[in-house]
């Protein structure tokens, strides 16, 4: 049975990764057909980002209600049925209410599996997990290129709608599955829930937010603005823009599975400072005036080092602050982690429009850099409290 029960979240995984990457390799074409400013998608992302927050921030008491199992189903369906609106929409205005949806849907699933599997499963678990979420990721722009190619963005939004579906069908039939399972009922009674305001008071959790929000701004600036950076800046046809992002998600899927498969050798923390490492060289790719084709490796480098980042630390997340107040600090990571997600694209919108997307990537670096000091404060401050464990 709990072969089978990794085996569907491997799979919600997959319906978590879906949504992410559509609006970014889209909207090259969606502002041109709806004739809107390609500026106004920052104007939904932050709408998707800001609901994921909130659904995040406030996740703990719905878990603990309805259960993971629950809420992992409905919260897909939810994103499934948004996706669908999404392609029949006749205007922007109808963009803005399933956005909305979106974004909630997204939040409750991501800090409940995510608890969840740091819990119960190794970290190789986590990583292959969020491997499976970028294949999600990654298999969205390659639907959406083939749809812009045959059909139009409408239809890659009805194909990534079918797989959504799907999955959450499967998340509705395997619901008694983790009642079987689970030990969620026992477990809750040893969890203690942590208010906001307990939570910024301690500065390692304060500390963990800059990290998420940092790594995760790198990520989603990439992804909604990689393939129109490479379209405006670099020359590309709309189609191989969007191809070009499928190969940054693809970077992103290689680094966690590589992370996954190299986790009994080499230890978390370890495997979180050569996913920085490999940062390094790819932001400086991205800064040289140089051809679209090393454009296009360096957003594959940077998904394969920034890739492992977010599932090492979310793993390490029951370790760094304990188990008993795991599912607290886990929605408030997540929710800053889509801080950084509703804060990157309109901040990019922002520059761009004031300097040109041509400084695209010095806002990469910016993060980079940001990421890494706090990263290493951090660890300086689990060090003083004893909480550091180079070995897990």
């Amino acid at each position: 049975m709990a072969t089978i029960l990794i085996v569907i979240i491997y799979i919600a995984f997959i319906g978590l990764g879906v949504p992410d990457s559509l609006i970014g390799s889209a909207w090259p074409a969606i502002h041109l057909e709806l004739g809107i400013p390609v500026e106004m998608v920052s104007i939904l992302t932050f709408l998707i980002s800001g609901c994921t927050v909130l659904s995040s921030m406030f996740s703990t008491r719905i878990l603990n209600k309805l259960g993971t199992a629950k809420v992992t189903a409905l919260s897909t369906a939810m994103t499934a049925l948004s996706l669908f609106g999404f392609s029949i929409a006749p205007s922007f205005f109808f963009l803005v209410p399933l956005a909305i949806v979106l974004g909630f849907g997204a939040g409750a699933i991501d800090s409940g599996l995510n608890n969840y599997v740091a819990l119960h499963f190794k970290a190789s678990h986590m990583n292959f997990l969020h491997c499976f979420y970028g294949v999600g990721v990654s298999l969205s722009p390659y639907l959406m290129s083939q749809a812009l190619k045959l059909v139009d963005w409408r239809a890659g939004y009805r194909y990534a709608f079918y797989v959504q579906f799907a999955i959450a069908l499967l998340l509705i039939i395997s619901i008694p599955l983790w009642k079987k399972t689970s030990s969620e009922e026992s477990e809750k009674e040893n969890e203690r829930t942590l208010s906001i305001s307990e939570m910024i008071k301690k500065s390692e959790v304060r500390l963990v937010w800059v990290i998420m929000l940092t790594t995760n701004a790198i990520e989603y600036a990439c992804g909604v603005w990689g393939s129109t950076y490479l379209v405006e800046e670099k020359g590309f046809s709309i189609e191989k823009g969007a191809l070009a992002l499928t190969v940054y998600y693809i970077g992103m899927s290689i680094g966690r599975f590589l992370s996954g498969l190299l986790a009994n050798k080499i230890k978390t923390w370890k495997r979180i400072f050569i996913g920085t490492l490999i940062l390094a060289p790819a932001i400086v790719i991205m800064l040289l005036p140089i051809n679209s084709v090393f454009a296009v490796v360096g957003l594959f480098l940077i998904g394969l080092g920034n890739g492992s980042i977010y599932p090492n630390m979310i793993h390490l997340t029951p370790h760094n602050f304990g188990k008993e107040v795991s599912q607290s600090i886990m929605g408030s990571q997540i929710a800053f982690a889509y801080i950084g997600v509703m804060l990157a694209p309109p901040m990019v919108s922002l520059i761009s429009g004031v300097f040109g997307i041509e400084v695209y990537p010095v806002l990469l670096a910016l993060l980079y850099v940001i990421m890494v000091i706090t990263l290493k404060c951090f660890i300086n401050r689990l060090k003083k409290q004893g909480r550091y464990q180079r070995d897990v």
